[in-house]
């Protein structure tokens, strides 16, 4: 099994309530994505809401092989959440893993 974990932090230039629609959008669309792309174990979007963390917003996923992962990463259902996210969040950080 692999492990995807991403994390951004919202656009400056976005207000609260934008921040809080974006947050949701992304949470939605990316979550989606488990039903249109084969490979998908697991995906589920936290929205921080807590002070004092360095992240906005994460992305835990889990793929069957890391060749699924690699199917997901340019996947056209995939890349066209990227579009949106592209927009809306900065500062992307991931980490992926391998559990046993």
């Amino acid at each position: 099994m692999i492990t995807h974990i991403v994390m951004w932090n919202f656009q400056e230039q976005l207000s609260e309530a934008e921040k809080k629609e974006a947050g949701q959008v992304m949470k939605e669309r990316l979550e989606a994505l488990k039903d249109r792309i084969p490979g998908v174990v697991s995906l589920k979007v936290i929205i921080n809401e807590l002070p004092g963390s360095d992240k906005d917003i994460a992305l835990i996923g889990e793929y069957e092989t890391l060749e699924d992962l690699n199917h997901y990463a340019v996947h056209p259902c995939h890349l066209e959440v990227v579009d949106y996210v592209k927009k809306v969040a900065c500062n992307r950080t991931c980490l992926d893993y391998e559990s046993l």
